[in-house]
């Protein structure tokens, strides 16, 4: 195949080169080897941890024959896609993006990657984190920091959010079609808005976390990283569903998400929440957001002022909450049962070695703040606070959706910024998620949506949350967003390709 047609493949969408695939225009093997040459073509992006192409061109050699004999289509058959390395592979390597897990081969399939297999999709290769999902800059990944494949004017490295950073940049460089991410609080939604793709965080319990490297358990959720609202839903609905391996998953029947696009607004209300205007914010922003009123209301939407009044402590109520579940979550990490061990001589000091070895600078940090407001003492103070002002941003959000649909808010205060600029502030690397926190606090959907740009030419997005369990509404108002956006521009690093 020549260059020009391998480029053809990989500007495809996952809707468009599922039909094409369906037409015969072009077989999953050429398909999936564009994708691999793109990837060894963007390998200074640092985006993949580990590549797997003769996995991949094994898949895709099944999904044809699946075709030559007529068998039925499944839904992701032959399309190529990235996998964040947080979801454990059986026979590949699962880092969670740690030295701590260098080396780790799990036996074992998580349930949202077993559902993207069985659906036929191709895995080619697992993408780069922040480490162990904990950043929003994919600076703190162990493998090196991912570079965002859009560039500023002065052409310095910037950042491809974090902490699916790494499925972000695949997405938006053409490696693959979609990747899967995790989001525990902004962490799929905010890498997509500074990478100029489409990234949802679904329901709390909408998606299996068996299998998922854990952060903080009652805040992580898996989905999709897509270019396109359709394509979304259409991963989305593949990787959904009650899962009895996961006591958090809910047995709530998945909708076609897919079929829940197209048509106006008219009747739906669109909450505007006050609070979220918030200092600091960059008046591009603001402006972006109020073009994005302007048309939901074009499409027959209603814009209507909330209040969230809780909002100002989501951030310190969130590093709270988070923390402490790391340091429960991570104590698995020992050195004896599996990954790194630095020996020691004794069990302590075996222990000490290999945490102080294995995990990185910020691991650490949370680590630390965790174990702090778990302690005694501490723990009412901190801790169950924390917990009973979770409690009241839930209900802020449960009242607003008595009077309105869907909320439009900015994924993000900010565009992407240059590799290392905050890398000393932590304060100011945990204000990224100041728009994405309260939907995980509170465990609603929320999607983003690239918007515009700002004037450095780089990519924004906006955000959309939902009700409880309403994908199918936020897929419907995002979808307008987008087709109103009409956001074309490729990253700096494709155009002239």
């Amino acid at each position: 195949m020549s260059a020009a047609s391998a480029t053809k493949l990989t500007e495809l969408d996952i809707a468009a080169a599922r039909a094409g695939l369906a037409r015969g225009d072009f077989s999953s093997v050429a398909l999936t080897e564009a994708h691999i040459r793109a990837m060894e073509a963007a390998r200074g992006l640092n985006a993949f941890v580990v590549e797997t192409p003769e996995r991949a061109l094994e898949q895709a050699r099944a999904s044809d024959e699946r075709r030559r004999r007529k068998e039925p289509a499944r839904r992701l058959d032959g399309i190529p896609l990235a996998i964040k390395d947080l979801f454990c592979t059986q026979g590949v390597q699962t880092t969670a993006g740690s030295h701590i897990l260098e080396g780790f081969i799990p036996g074992y399939e998580s349930t949202v990657t077993a559902k993207l297999w069985d659906a036929g999709a191709v895995m080619l290769g697992k993408t780069n984190l922040d480490e162990f999902a904990m950043g929003s800059s994919n600076a703190t990944s162990y493998f090196g920091p991912v570079k965002n494949p859009w560039r500023r004017a002065d052409n310095k490295d910037l950042v491809p959010g974090g902490s699916s950073g790494g499925s972000a940049a695949a997405v938006a460089a053409r490696i693959a079609l979609g990747a899967l991410g995790t989001d525990t609080g902004g962490s799929i939604r905010q890498p997509a808005a500074f990478c100029g793709i489409v990234g949802i965080k679904p329901t709390y319990g909408r998606v299996s976390r068996w299998g998922t490297v854990a952060f903080a358990s009652s805040l992580d959720q898996a989905g999709p990283m897509t270019r396109t609202v359709r394509d979304s839903a259409l991963m989305l609905g593949v990787i959904s569903g009650h899962d009895p391996k996961d006591s958090t998953s809910s047995p709530l029947p998945v909708p076609d998400f897919e079929a829940a696009l197209g048509g106006d607004l008219k009747g739906l209300k669109v909450g505007i929440p006050k609070e979220y205007r918030v200092d600091g914010m960059s008046a591009e922003i603001d402006a972006l957001w109020k073009r994005g009123i302007a048309w939901l209301e074009a499409a027959g939407a209603r814009a209507v002022e909330v209040s969230l009044p809780h909002t100002s402590y989501a951030l310190p109520t969130y590093y709270i909450v988070a923390p402490a579940e790391a340091s429960s979550n991570l104590a698995r990490y020992d050195g004896v049962r599996y990954g790194l061990r630095v020996p020691g001589e004794s069990v302590d000091e075996l222990y000490q070695n290999t945490r102080g070895s294995g995990f990185g600078r910020e691991v650490r940090r949370r680590i630390l703040i965790g174990t702090y407001v778990l302690s005694a003492g501490y723990y009412d103070a901190y801790y169950v606070k924390a917990q009973q002002i979770r409690t009241l941003i839930g209900e802020d959000f449960r009242k607003a959706f008595e009077t309105v649909d869907v909320m439009l808010t900015p994924t993000s205060p900010s565009v992407a910024f240059a590799i290392g600029e905050k890398m000393d502030d932590p304060i100011a690397m945990y204000l990224n998620d100041v728009f994405t926190v309260p939907t995980n606090l509170a465990g609603l959907p929320g999607i983003s949506v690239p918007a515009g740009l700002d004037g450095s030419g780089l990519p924004l997005g906006l955000q959309i949350v939902g009700r409880p369990f309403d994908e199918a509404t936020v897929f419907k108002a995002a979808a307008a967003l987008e087709q109103a956006a009409a956001f074309t521009t490729r990253p700096t690093m494709l155009r002239g390709a």
